[in-house]
């Protein structure tokens, strides 16, 4: 057992009424980092949470924190304070008494309760609040209320189950930023929740990817985004054409009918492969001068780029280009080296990645909707 991991789950599976949540689950997480649990509604990941902070016992498996087995140790017994995404502040008292409550159930002597909520409500910026009723405050407000409350008994971890889902973009933003510094000033073990990719990658020191009550892959933001180790990983985080390829020797991967290099190997001759090339990493040239070619078949202005759907022999790739296009203009794409990633065949190969769907849903929606409007206009007419 690794003396720098704070927890280790091992083997751990939860069925709930005879359905599996948690499948045979393994994790270790070191003292001090901010691991983000990301992934879809049903994945597993509160589950994983709620294994941790003790509100459920796995069915088989071991949950270990120091090196101690603490399966049997109640949720007020382990080091451990949670923030869920209702934030379960006591309405009827202010701020301070809020953040002071645990202190006051521990029995803390009334000077040091002072002290310790004062230092809390500085850490996350609201001492000007102190006395101030909970309801009078802002979202993000009573968020930073239950960060402090939750830090005020200095435990040596902090579970966080989407704490900021309620919040409204802007908010969500700066409390990203907010929870960061937090947690690199007090040095606690943080572990987030949430099903938001962005929010993943731009807080975490180690993001680990669930789906189906499994872990897909565990890395860092850069390592799960640039190197996906399958294709729910690669569709899941951010946009991804996920292709068939074979491997023709290091280095060479075909698909659709070329050649291309790559900075892959070490896969067998003539292997199956998935290969994932992002939208960004995908340049729209003159026909004459790409590398495959096809025709744009739509367009979505993005703000500050253009998500094009472009149609290269019936398979649809997502680009993102910031120069604007036209719908029915034929395309050249070229595809360089170090945008392509050659990944094992996995249960997932096959069912994402192709934008086929995306754009035969907004083709019908949009036909649906003419075909509303013209019955409308019969109607109109025939009134």
């Amino acid at each position: 057992m690794n003396e720098n991991n704070i927890i280790e789950l091992k083997n751990i599976t939860v069925s709930f009424d005879g359905e599996p949540v948690l499948d045979d689950l393994c994790l270790s997480i070191k003292d001090g980092e901010f691991v983000t649990f990301l992934g879809a509604s049903g994945c597993g990941k509160t589950t994983t949470l709620r294994v941790i902070a003790g509100f459920i016992s796995p069915d088989r498996g071991d949950v270990f924190f120091d090196g101690k087995r603490i399966n049997d140790l109640p949720p007020h017994k382990r080091q451990v304070n949670t923030i869920f995404q209702r934030y379960a502040l006591f309405p009827h008292l202010n701020v301070f008494d809020n953040v002071a409550f645990g202190l006051k159930v521990a029995g803390i002597k009334k000077e040091e309760i002072g002290k310790k909520v004062e230092q809390m409500l500085e850490l996350v910026n609201m001492k000007a609040f102190s006395g101030r009723r909970i309801q009078t405050l802002s979202g993000g407000q009573q968020q930073r209320v239950a960060i402090a409350r939750a830090l005020v008994n200095n435990p040596r971890v902090l579970l966080l189950d989407e704490p900021l889902a309620a919040l409204d973009y802007k908010l969500r933003k700066d409390m990203q930023n907010e929870l960061k510094r937090i947690q690199r000033q007090t040095g606690i073990t943080f572990i987030f929740v949430t099903h938001d990719q962005e929010e993943a990658l731009s807080m975490s020191d180690t993001v680990v990817v669930m789906n189906e009550g499994r872990i897909q892959q565990i890395g860092s933001p850069t390592d799960i985004y640039n190197e996906p180790q399958n294709a729910f990983v690669a569709d899941f985080i951010g946009e991804s054409n996920i292709i068939d390829g074979v491997m023709v020797s290091d280095y060479q991967v075909r698909l659709d009918g070329r050649i291309f290099r790559c900075l892959d190997g070490g896969f067998g001759k003539n292997e199956p492969v998935d290969v994932v090339i992002r939208p960004e990493d995908v340049d729209i040239v003159e026909t004459e001068k790409g590398m495959l070619e096809g025709e744009i078949t739509s367009i979505t202005f993005k703000g500050d780029y253009y998500e094009m759907i472009v149609d290269v022999c019936s398979f649809k790739w997502m680009v993102q280009a910031t120069d604007e296009q036209k719908v029915g203009t034929r395309v050249g794409l070229i595809i360089e080296p170090d945008a392509i990633h050659i990944m094992k065949k996995s249960k997932y190969s096959g069912t994402i990645g192709d934008y086929s769907t995306f754009s035969d849903e907004m083709d019908q929606m949009a036909a649906e909707e003419a075909a509303l409007e013209l019955e409308e206009e019969r109607g109109n007419a025939n009134e």
